[in-house]
């Protein structure tokens, strides 16, 4: 799937959060694009069995297209987060994290999380290592 299929799966997933629904003007609007962008972006999500959407109709996920969604969200809180703990400002941390959140490994993003998680790189190479000596 492509970064910008990510970015309208993803936003679909937050206004469904956020306002119970998700409408084609609603999602082009927040992704600052025109509706006949949304329309053909969702065209390529249906024939991946991620969203369903009757014409004119609100655009409802599938559990497959709900997994994802949700995971890639995930990913783009914790970069979030991840980038506001180094002091970036919280507009400008939401833009990197939009781009970050598609081409970091999991490997990466697993150390991230360690990191915002509290513990921090330091803490988990010593968890890491007290795990090899028992």
């Amino acid at each position: 799937m492509t970064k910008a299929l990510e970015d309208y799966l993803e936003e679909v997933h937050v206004l469904i959060l956020q306002k119970g629904k998700a409408r084609v003007r609603d999602v082009a609007h927040d992704l600052n694009v025109k509706m006949p962008s949304v329309v053909k972006a969702l065209a390529e999500l249906k024939k991946l069995g991620l969203v369903n959407q009757e014409p004119y109709g609100d655009i409802e996920l599938t559990a497959k297209g709900r997994r994802i969604a949700a995971s890639v969200l995930g990913r783009h809180t914790l970069l979030k987060a991840f980038l506001m703990k180094l002091n970036v400002p919280e507009e400008q941390a939401d833009n990197d994290a939009c781009l970050m959140e598609h081409i970091l490994s999991a490997t990466t993003l697993d150390r991230i999380r360690d990191f915002v998680e509290g513990g921090g790189v330091r803490a988990k190479e010593k968890s890491d290592k007290n795990k090899e000596t028992k």
